[in-house]
């Protein structure tokens, strides 16, 4: 299990081989869906469940300035491994 934090406008590429077996779930704040063809997509609050195996998302992002956070679960880790390796450890900064 895993959390990403993201802050206020906040942006997180999502690659879909390291998410395609995560079940997240917005656990605090609101995110949105970013469409693969960049679109904004649905925005989804807490509580909300959701997969994005074979969605074509391809970014999750914080619409609004308080912090959000999504917490998700994965055989191999999902966004976890992503989002250290890119320097985040486990949070996104806003732009």
């Amino acid at each position: 299990m895993w959390t990403l934090t993201l802050r206020g406008g906040a942006r997180v590429t999502v690659v879909s081989a390291e998410w395609c077996d995560a079940f997240d779930v917005v656990t605090r704040g609101r995110v949105q869906l970013e469409l693969h063809d960049g679109e904004p997509g649905p925005v989804v609050g807490r509580d909300a469940g959701f997969w994005l195996r074979g969605t074509g998302v391809r970014a999750l992002r914080n619409p609004v300035r308080r912090t959000a956070r999504v917490r998700g679960e994965g055989r191999d880790g999902g966004a976890a491994a992503a989002v250290g390796a890119a320097g985040h450890r486990g949070s996104a900064d806003g732009p």
